[in-house]
Order: C-alpha cells, then structure tokens, then sequence
C-alpha cells in the first residue's frame, strides 16, 4: 500500500512539472507575441474577420493546459492503476471503496471536460460538413455554368453559320 501512495506522489509531481512546462511555453508564447506585435503594425480589421482569429492564447487555452488536461491524465491513470492493483493484490479489493470514491471525485470534473471537448470536435466536424457541401454545390454549379456556356457557344455557332449559308 505504501508503494501505491509513493507511486501516486510520482505521478502528481510529474503532472506538476508538466503543468509548469507547459506554463513556461504559454507565457513564452505571450512574450514572443507581445514583441512581435510591438515590432510590426497589425492590419486594420475588416468586418469580416473573425474576432476569435486574432485573440491568441486565451483564458480558456491556458485552464485546458494547466488544469483540464492533468485532471483528466491523473484521473484516466489512477483508474488504470486501480484496475491494474485490484486483479493481483486482495489489500486492494479490501480498500475498494476509497478507491472508486477517488475515482468518482477525480472522474466528475473529467468527464465533463472529456464530453465538452468531445461536443467541440462535434462541432468541427459539422462545420467542416457543411463546408463540403457547399464547395461541392459551388463546384456543380461552376460545372453546370461552363456547360451552359459551351451550349450557348455551340448555339450561337450553328446559327452564325445558318445564316452564312441561307445568304449564299
């Protein structure tokens, strides 16, 4: 048991390590990005930009790095490391209620930060749908125009030469 706390002590410090890495990079980030910005002269808006496109690194960016992320590691890890355990060692299916009770604590916030990005993807993909679609629509559109065009041409040909031939 006692290496099971030692191991989750592991496991904790390096997701804090990871999550000051990660800290480091983000304002690194912000840093390089406020100094490219003071250098060069940002274009005027158009409306029809986006405003999420030029935000950069958000709150929401940085709270997925630091905390969703680890939270969602050390609750996928500790559940594998319970289920793992629990197989080969009876201490562990002793103390099996402590265990799914941190699982339940650690698994509410992570699941719901699993199901947020999963409808995030969701939307992604539809986007991506329905841009499909409508490149697909423009293309049979831009085919069926050069179509007309060409019967118009060829139309416009053989009366060209109906009338050369009916003033002969």
């Amino acid at each position: 048991m006692e290496w099971a706390i030692k191991l989750l002590e592991i496991v904790a410090v390096t997701f804090a390590l990871v999550a000051m890495m990660m800290a480091m990079v983000i304002m690194s980030a912000i840093v390089g990005r406020a100094l490219k910005q003071t250098k060069v002269k940002p274009k005027k808006r158009n409306k029809n930009m986006s405003k999420q496109a030029s935000e950069g690194i958000t709150f929401n960016d940085i709270f997925m790095f630091l905390i969703a992320v680890p939270l969602v590691l050390l609750w996928v890890s500790f559940a594998g490391f319970v289920i793992h355990s629990g197989l080969g060692k009876p201490e562990v299916l002793e103390n099996i209620e402590a265990y799914t009770t941190l699982i339940a604590i650690l698994g509410g916030p992570a699941l719901l930060i699993i199901k947020d990005a999963l409808d995030v993807w969701k939307q992604e993909q539809a986007e991506k749908t329905a841009f499909y679609k409508v490149k697909a629509q423009s293309v049979i559109d831009f085919n069926d125009t050069v179509l007309k065009q060409e019967q118009d041409i060829e139309s416009k040909a053989q009366e060209q030469e109906h009338k050369m031939e009916s003033n002969k």
